[in-house]
């Protein structure tokens, strides 16, 4: 064999060695001797070729190095992006949790992260999570796959297409709407697509839950939108409860419950302006009408204070509740 192609084939050992190394693969020198046929200087020089491209190209790749372990003699590669294992967990662990995906995507992308990290963590994740995979229960949905709907509205929303989307609407109504899709937006187990209707100009934005539309249009015709429709999603996030859509106003109401910050957290623009008589008054302000359902779900612990409308509004819900239960005898 000439000296060209020896040096072809020694580039190219050392191309899929760390290639290998990228995929997380532990290395052991004499191992690779015997897979490449060639002696452990051989590779112990690939090896030592590794070293100085990655010390050479430290500002292009980040922190990466060989560390070498001498519990099982082998070499693996330690890079600043790696996931580690906690890290990966806790993604892993809101996926799941999340219930938004169909367990094809959701594997396929449990997959792909573990593919960033070291093969003795993606092990460990392996067995912390299997039982998890093994009952994961995904939400119901309507759409093919989730995935292509949001990086379609995404490119929509991007380029400023008008649109026509078939959604079923809670009662099951199959219905046809051209939208102006201004956002997309993830709470509560699912996707939503925010979005102007064209056919009245209120300036009111909609609400449409990605897993119930079933087909997506894509008009050429292009839309522009007013300073007042443009959607600040952290502003939004903090003020909607349940993502349904309302009038924005404050609103103060006494809470008796055990843990006031459960109803911090729940509200982000929530705080405690006092405590009076073991309750705490909290103020915040808020936007669309889940936060209605939300209250409600904590039952006698909470009394709207202000304003009066929502007050009322409350008493009307809570009356309704009792109507429910008139002909049951305790």
């Amino acid at each position: 064999m000439n000296e060209i192609a020896t040096k072809e084939m020694k580039s190219d050992r050392v191309m899929e060695l760390f290639f290998r190394l990228i995929k997380g693969e532990s290395l052991s020198v004499q191992r690779l001797a015997d897979e490449y046929h060639v002696s452990t200087r051989s590779i112990t020089r690939d090896i030592n070729s590794l070293k100085s491209f990655l010390a050479d190209h430290r500002e292009t790749l980040g922190y990466a190095e060989l560390e070498y372990s001498s519990s099982n003699h082998c070499y693996r590669l330690k890079l600043e992006h790696f996931l580690t294992n906690k890290e990966l967990l806790v993604i892993t662990k809101i996926l799941i949790g999340s219930r938004a995906l169909n367990h094809t995507d959701l594997l396929e992308i449990i997959r792909k992260l573990k593919l960033n990290t070291s093969t003795n963590d993606r092990e460990q994740l392996e067995q912390l999570i299997h039982n998890e995979l093994y009952h994961y229960s995904e939400i119901g949905s309507d759409c093919k796959s989730i995935l292509d709907h949001i990086w379609k509205l995404t490119e929509c929303i991007h380029n400023r297409n008008m649109i026509t989307i078939s959604y079923y609407k809670m009662n099951r109504e199959l219905v046809k709407r051209r939208i102006k899709p201004a956002s997309i937006l993830f709470s509560e187990y699912y996707f939503y697509l925010i979005a102007y209707k064209t056919e009245e100009d209120t300036g009111i934005p909609y609400y449409f839950r990605i897993d119930r539309i079933t087909s997506i249009t894509i008009h050429r015709e292009t839309y522009t939108l007013a300073p007042s429709e443009r959607i600040n999603e952290g502003e939004l996030r903090k003020k909607s409860q349940f993502m349904w859509p309302g009038p924005e106003r404050h609103i103060r109401f006494a809470f008796s419950g055990p843990s006031v910050q459960a109803i911090l957290d729940r509200i982000p623009t929530a705080r405690v302006i006092d405590y009076v008589n073991d309750e705490a008054i909290i103020e915040a302000d808020v936007y669309g009408e889940g936060i209605r359902m939300f209250l409600l779900s904590q039952g006698s612990w909470v009394r709207v204070l202000a304003p009066e409308s929502f007050a009322k509004e409350m008493k009307q819900e809570i009356e309704k509740m009792m109507a429910q239960y008139q002909n049951i005898s305790i």
